[in-house]
């Protein structure tokens, strides 16, 4: 039992640890609050951009939020770096980093 309560813990902290909201570039790191122009220092200029959901989905629900969205992630631009065999997406809301998502291999 207790081998089985050790798995679950080390699961959670492997978890939190991958969306903790940092990316390291060389010896520098990105975190969530960072401006817009930190990013662009770090990472130069994107190779996509996208506008994620914003006020229009928001009217069409009469400003409330649907339990379980994402709003709050996906809202302002979506930045797409190419890092290799991965895709880093930085969100940026108001010219902040609201969120960092590492999409892996």
């Amino acid at each position: 039992m207790r081998r089985y309560i050790g798995w679950i813990g080390l699961a959670v902290a492997f978890t939190a640890q991958a969306g903790s909201g940092t990316l390291r570039v060389g010896n520098e790191v990105l975190v969530v609050g960072d401006s817009a122009t930190r990013v662009v220092e770090l990472l130069g200029k994107p190779s996509h951009k996208s506008h994620g959901k914003g006020a229009s989905s928001r009217r069409a629900t009469g400003g409330r939020k649907s339990r379980g969205s994402r709003a709050k992630e996906t809202t302002g631009e979506q930045w797409q770096y190419r890092q290799g065999n991965r895709v880093v997406t930085v969100v940026v809301v108001d010219g902040r980093v609201n969120a960092i998502r590492d999409g892996g291999r």
